[in-house]
């Protein structure tokens, strides 16, 4: 495959933690009890993913794929129990890592409700609501759709695609921009979409990698926004009506 026109560099999202995070709320996996083994070998296929996709990553995440690495070979260690002292679990570190961070992230989160909700609100007028039907609540904000629940979908849409002969043409040049003004053609004339919906129709792997770099790329301008409804539900694409980064805002009509 040619070289991919456009790279991201995965830091600007997310980190290892947060990749170890997902994998574990994905697995329904208990915190305190991690099979090191199968989260290992589901973190390092991701790295992999990520290289296919020409993604730089962090040196973070090559220092977790070693961390990982050296606590599985230490749960594979035979245990000593005749010494009559209980072994150290090789995963306290690390789980107390995670337990931290997940803490953070939890706070951050109701920090963003709060303040969302708080946006919602508006001052009581003087005399008061007439009709307190038309008082309507805030509305909780969806689900936050981060970079790897992106990147598993991403490699949905290749493996179902690969099953219908997904093929790449010698030569081929696509850029970024082409696939930028593709998604915003489309997603200005219908608002929403699937995830899903915005790779319909195309086999190409080349085209394909390079739409999903224009996403993030919408994503990072604030030109476009992707949510869930629900936990783990369907990933969808809004058209988002912040102005374009460096663009200045129009006044407002006198």
């Amino acid at each position: 495959m040619p070289a991919a026109p456009y790279k991201v560099r995965l830091e600007v999202f997310e980190g290892p933690l947060d990749l170890l995070l997902y994998l574990i709320r994905q697995e329904e996996i208990d915190i305190y009890d991690i099979p090191i083994a199968r989260i290992t070998q589901q973190y390092l296929e991701y790295l992999e993913f990520m290289k296919s996709l020409d993604i730089e990553l962090a040196g973070e995440f090559l220092v977790m794929a070693a961390t990982l690495l050296k606590v599985k070979s230490r749960m594979l260690l035979p245990r000593h129990e005749e010494l009559g002292e209980e072994a150290e679990d090789p995963r306290r570190d690390l789980v107390q890592q995670l337990l931290e961070y997940r803490k953070f992230k939890e706070i951050a989160e109701r920090l963003g409700e709060k303040e969302y909700t708080q946006r919602r609100m508006f001052p009581r007028p003087k005399g008061g609501f007439d009709n307190a039907a038309e008082i309507i609540p805030p509305e909780p904000p969806a689900p936050d759709v981060g970079m790897f629940e992106l990147l598993n979908a991403f490699k949905q849409v290749l493996e179902r695609i690969d099953k219908l002969k997904l093929y790449e043409i010698v030569g081929e040049d696509i850029s970024i921009e082409e696939r930028i003004d593709f998604i915003v053609r489309t997603i200005t004339s219908r608002r929403r979409m699937t995830f899903m919906e915005l790779f319909e129709n195309e086999k190409r792997r080349l085209v394909l990698v390079v739409t999903f770099f224009a996403l993030l790329e919408l994503m990072r301008l604030g030109r476009v926004s992707v949510k869930q409804e629900k936990l783990f539900g369907e990933i969808l694409i809004v058209c988002s009506d912040q102005p374009q980064e460096g663009a200045e805002p129009r006044p407002s009509p006198a």
